[in-house]
């Protein structure tokens, strides 16, 4: 074995800000796999850092556990299983990108609810007008220009 340093579950839940159980979690999931001392204790090691903080970056894109699981298990069986991870990944952007797009529009309906608020806070926006009729304004001039 090499001189490496090794984190005790402790250690290294501090150094990559989750939980001891979070991180037993993970072990269970068959996602993260910490070596053990000669007493059975768990260490991880820098390498076990850099994969999870790869895994938490997939995980960031919206991948599911299970999703992990398969990239994993796909990813141990070698360079012939670049096309269905390729696959995979593409999958996983695709409603990435689907998400972001929803988030957007939410974004855009509650900016303009906070504005007709404003609006009607500061009596820019007459005491009757209704969000529909503010929103149908507003779509009337986009499209005007």
């Amino acid at each position: 074995m090499t001189n490496e340093k090794k984190y005790h579950i402790g250690e290294f839940s501090k150094m990559v800000s989750l939980s001891s159980a979070t991180l037993r979690y993970y072990e269970s999931e068959g996602l993260l796999v910490p070596q053990r001392d000669r007493q059975g204790q768990r260490f991880y090691t820098e390498a076990d850092r850099d994969w999870l903080l790869f895994l938490l970056h997939l995980k960031g894109t919206g991948m599911t556990i299970s999703e992990l699981k398969q990239y994993i298990a796909l990813r141990a069986q070698g360079d012939q299983t670049i096309p269905e991870r390729l696959a995979l990944l593409k999958r996983v952007q695709r409603n990435a990108e689907q998400q972001v797009n929803e988030l957007q529009n939410n974004l855009k309906v509650l900016k303009h609810k906070i504005a007709w608020y404003e609006g009607k806070q500061s009596h820019q926006i007459a005491a009757s007008e209704t969000f529909a009729a503010y929103l149908a304004k507003i779509k009337e001039k986009n499209q005007n220009g």
